[in-house]
């Protein structure tokens, strides 16, 4: 589950050996981490402001007739400006992939609209991951106790399926699997090969799901329905993205992410013979 051209083993290059980088003033060094701090300081603020309501199904649904007119008018249009929000959600750390990606596959179709949510957050992912690596591993690696720096080091040597597994599986905050690898120092290029891989199951899974979205909302419908001939008290429960992701979906990205760890647990087995 790994590519054979990465060397994962390599560890990042010591940028602060030689007599330039002893020269250099410590205060530089932390300047380095004014992106990440800025990013985090953005991502603060729109969570603090309830961004994340405008990134509901019920919005989605209740202006889903003038969505689909927007892509009907330029299609293309609609597909660069429906990236380019979902590569700003993903660098500014909103956890809004899913509904994202539904929104992807309502707007455009299951395969198109799965194609332009993973290069979306492929390259939301790269960006944040980019700047993690420059402003912060480095700093932090070099600031923590030998035990870190052995985790990084054990990290770096199963990159590829460490970070295919935290791909698969939708267990943790998208900006922790992009600011993880790199402050473990993890090359670009594996981690960016990783993600592709690691997001594309979940991301046609969510897409199909958002291009059915007529057929969720018949079943919630249905549900309700149900609900009040019961004598339900609580049926107006807004339709949210728990009622699509269901166990069936996450057993099934589970057992992908045990596939994503079987060359590690193997090689670890030999070791130990």
């Amino acid at each position: 589950m790994r590519p054979p051209d990465t060397d994962d083993t390599e560890a990042p290059p010591a940028t602060g050996a030689g007599p330039e980088a002893v020269a250099r003033p410590p205060w530089r060094r932390w300047l380095r981490i004014l992106p990440l701090v800025a990013l985090v300081l953005v991502s603060i603020t729109l969570l603090a402001s309830g961004v994340t309501q405008w990134f509901s199904l019920e919005r989605l649904l209740a202006s889903r007739a003038w969505a689909l007119g927007v892509v009907e008018e330029d299609r293309l249009r609609a597909i660069l400006v429906t990236a380019l929000v979902y590569v700003g959600t993903v660098v500014v750390s909103v956890p809004v992939s899913v509904f994202m990606t539904m929104l992807c596959g309502f707007l455009f179709g299951t395969v198109t609209g799965a194609l332009v949510a993973i290069a979306s957050a492929t390259t939301g992912a790269v960006i944040v991951f980019s700047i993690g690596r420059t402003a912060a591993g480095e700093v932090l690696l070099r600031h923590t106790g030998a035990r870190l720096n052995r985790l990084a080091a054990g990290f770096r040597r199963d990159a590829f399926s460490y970070v295919l597994f935290l791909r698969l599986l939708p267990l943790f905050p998208f900006w922790m699997t992009n600011l993880g690898p790199a402050i473990f120092g993890v090359r670009l290029r594996t981690f960016a090969l990783a993600t592709l891989i690691g997001i594309s199951p979940g991301g046609f899974i969510y897409a199909a799901t958002g291009a059915r979205i007529e057929t969720v909302v018949a079943a919630h419908q249905e549900a309700k329905a149900a609900c009040l001939a019961a004598g339900g008290s609580d049926c107006d429960t807004a339709l949210s993205l728990r009622a699509v992701i269901t166990p069936e979906l996450v057993a099934t990205l589970l057992a992908l992410g045990a596939l994503a760890l079987a060359p590690v647990i193997v090689r670890k087995v030999r070791a130990r013979r």
